[in-house]
């Protein structure tokens, strides 16, 4: 009869086991406002980004992928949750999180993965599921950052914060449990304002002149929420913090927690260069925005440079341990960011360069190199993806829904989205951006402004993608606009939004 249970155990065991090793491994890379216009893969001409690139070569990339509140702890809030902001209840930045929700990684967990979260997550408190985390507290520090532990609370790390990330990572990921399959998410704090390269990479762009978007000087004709935002680069962006234009080493906070040695070879850049080309000059008006934008660019890309050398790094760890075939790797930003679009920085408005994210990954075997997915895909539809790919079903208040359909080798054609809903909530600050929400379509984009204003903005995508022209006033859309309001009404219902409902009874 022992032997009889000793061999039922065995065979429970060797099966158990077995169904592990089948899980695919997930490395989930989320970087903090990094977007597709800085990125090769999606046809930027300002950089090049060979590994994330080589996600995309070797696996898929996602064209039509977007965020549904842009803002970096909402976004993150979504994605692990697969539900909307208004169900999830984390609206706004710096709020408190709710750890007691259902998240996907806790599905994750009970079948048997080991789960991770190392880098930046900007959630407060950090959320369930996770057997291991080490977290910048709240934004973080790009040089010499504190992380916070799940066992053994605060401590410094010297260093600069992205090279620290995938330091940490790749500690976890060989001190694992080899037996069990593994959920990392390497959290970037790049490329996150206020744009401090690492050492290395200062100065990567100074000797190229970045071309100004055709909507650098737009005046927001027929657009009230935009001529009344805070965010750009002429107004908003400020010379000393942003710019690093004559720092104080002594006081500011990201310059006090370098040593010596890094605050010497920053400040050699930024003062002994950077600085005395700026007094040089005696810029104003457009020669000055268009300076800052210069330097805006150089700082921004060179931060982002490495990080994609960090990708490379984790990339080639995969491929020592012999992982490749078995481990999904992503990379994905937590939203989009306006590159000078529109002469912004920034996010959050739902004009494409902030409501589009970046996303690429790979599996091989699951995902024939070089695809390219044009549906339309959420952040919200994150979870549930690495769920049903992981063999497992998607917790049932997930809105979410998977694209792995969308994605397989065997996928046949399948009825898709026909539109995604937004909507984005803080206000007023940091940057003016009145609370919306709205539709995209393949071709229209309604939004409805509310929150001190009341306007509506409609824009033909196929007409007017750089989004200038608002014809919503115009005679010969109200037929189109009754449909695209019926179709707004629809998403509302579906994702239970009872604020924009009541809006949009007023």
């Amino acid at each position: 009869m022992i032997n009889r249970i000793l061999l039922i155990a065995l065979v429970f065991l060797v099966k158990w086991t077995v169904a592990q090793q089948a899980r695919p491994n997930i490395i989930f890379i989320l970087s903090d406002d990094h977007t597709s216009q800085a990125i090769s893969a999606y046809g930027s001409k300002l950089t090049e980004t060979p590994n994330i690139d080589r996600i995309a070569k070797e696996g898929a990339l996602f064209r039509n992928n977007f965020i549904t509140n842009s803002i970096c702890g909402p976004s993150r809030a979504c994605f692990l949750t697969g539900r909307y902001s208004h169900l999830n209840g984390y609206k706004l930045n710096e709020k408190t999180f709710d750890p007691n929700q259902p998240v996907f990684p806790e599905k994750l967990q009970a079948a048997g993965y080991q789960t991770a979260w190392i880098g930046k997550v900007h959630l407060k408190p950090m959320a369930n599921g996770f057997n291991y985390w080490k977290v910048l507290d709240s934004q973080g520090d790009y040089y010499n950052p504190d992380f916070i532990t799940k066992d053994s609370g605060r401590s410094t790390a010297h260093g600069y914060v992205t090279d620290l990330i995938t330091e940490f990572s790749l500690q976890w990921l060989s001190k694992r449990d080899k037996q069990a399959p593994f959920f990392l998410v390497v959290g970037e704090k790049a490329t996150h304002r206020e744009w401090l390269p690492s050492l290395e990479d200062l100065g990567s762009f100074d000797d190229k002149t970045f071309p100004i978007p055709e909507n650098f000087y737009d005046d927001y004709s027929g657009r009230e929420a935009a001529a009344k935002q805070d965010m750009s680069i002429d107004k908003t962006m400020v010379l000393k913090s942003d710019l690093k234009i004559h720092v104080d080493y002594t006081t500011m906070r990201d310059y006090k927690r370098m040593d010596s040695a890094q605050r010497k070879i920053f400040a050699g850049y930024y003062e002994g260069k950077v600085s005395r080309e700026f007094d040089s000059l005696k810029l104003s008006g457009r020669a000055l925005v268009e300076w800052k934008y210069q330097r805006y660019l150089r700082d921004y890309l060179a931060t982002a440079k490495s990080m994609d050398r960090n990708i490379g790094r984790i990339l080639q760890w995969v491929d020592q341990q012999g992982l490749t075939n078995n481990t999904i790797v992503i990379y994905a930003s937590d939203q989009g960011f306006y590159l000078g679009e529109h002469g912004w920085f920034d996010k959050r408005f739902m004009y494409e360069e902030s409501l589009r994210t970046p996303f690429v990954m790979r599996y091989p075997g699951h995902i024939r190199p070089g695809t390219v997915v044009n549906g339309f895909t959420l952040g919200i539809d994150w979870g549930p993806t690495l769920l049903e790919m992981a063999g497992l079903a998607r917790d049932t208040g997930m809105q979410g829904r998977s694209f792995y359909p969308l994605v397989k080798q065997d996928a046949k054609k399948s009825t898709w989205r026909e539109a995604i809903y937004y909507h984005y909530y803080e206000f007023p600050e940091p940057h003016h951006v009145y609370p919306h929400f709205g539709i995209r379509t393949s071709r229209y984009k309604l939004m409805r402004f509310y929150g001190g204003i009341n306007t509506w903005e409609l824009y033909d995508l196929q007409q007017d993608p750089q989004e200038m022209k608002n014809i919503y006033n115009d005679p010969a859309q109200s037929k189109n606009i009754i449909r695209l309001k019926e179709q707004l009404r629809r998403e509302i219902d579906h994702y239970r939004d009872t604020e924009a409902a009541a809006i949009l009874q007023q």
